[in-house]
């Protein structure tokens, strides 16, 4: 494949068929667990509801996978979506805002297993700063820029009110940072190379409450 066909095959994958990727990692771990030593793509679409025709075709993307009439071996496809995934490796991450959001992130055990390393905390609170969180030091936000470029920090997640979020980014932006996730309550400005994902908690509490209220039963998207 030529690198002008390989960027076009990444141009062609969506959201959707990355974030299928994750459930298919997921119910793949599962099915290790159970002793699986193989699955089909009807099992995995089952598990997942979703058509095994979806499943080929999102696997399609990246190559050629199992074995027709034998199914995908399970611990080999894990590995293969895991390296896709780039979970294969470790990432070293940096957390914007210790309260209670934050100091929950900081202890969410599963960041670890796929490979995010939270090795920085940082805060504006002169109580917090210094202080020993979970076995991190919290460094003073105003050292933002220079003490992720000298941690060589590669990911960042940030949960800050609104009304400063935006001022952080610009900061991580300048840092070189390029992938950030971001729990403050509104969409951020970044450029066009630097990756941002937004986690609206709110959001998604008013789209169950709409749902109730409504009677709402949406069409599933994966």
């Amino acid at each position: 494949m030529t690198l002008t066909e390989e960027v076009a095959r990444k141009k062609r994958i969506s959201e959707s068929t990355i974030h299928r990727l994750s459930l298919y990692f997921r119910a793949l771990s599962l099915l290790e667990k159970e002793d699986y030593e193989t699955v089909s793509s009807k099992e995995l679409a089952k598990r997942e509801k979703l058509t095994p025709a979806q499943v080929r075709k999102d696997l399609s993307f990246f190559g050629s996978f199992g074995t027709r009439g034998l199914g995908y071996p399970v611990q080999e496809l894990k590995k293969r979506i895991s390296a896709i995934l780039g979970i294969d490796r470790t990432w070293r991450v940096a957390l914007i805002g210790i309260g209670n959001i934050g100091s929950a992130l900081v202890s969410y055990k599963e960041f670890m297993k796929q490979g995010f390393n939270i090795v920085k905390l940082f805060d504006n609170d002169q109580r917090k700063i210094g202080s020993n969180h979970k076995g991190i030091v919290v460094s003073d936000i105003n050292n933002l820029a220079e003490e992720i470029r000298e941690a060589n920090i590669q990911v960042v997640i940030i949960a800050v009110p609104a009304t400063v979020a935006q001022y952080v980014v610009d900061d991580i932006v300048a840092a070189g940072v390029k992938a950030i996730l971001n729990f403050a309550p509104l969409n951020l400005r970044v450029p066009d190379d630097v990756y941002i994902r937004n986690e609206n908690m709110s959001m998604e509490l008013e789209y169950l409450s709409f749902a109730m209220v409504n009677n709402h039963t949406p069409k599933k998207v994966r």
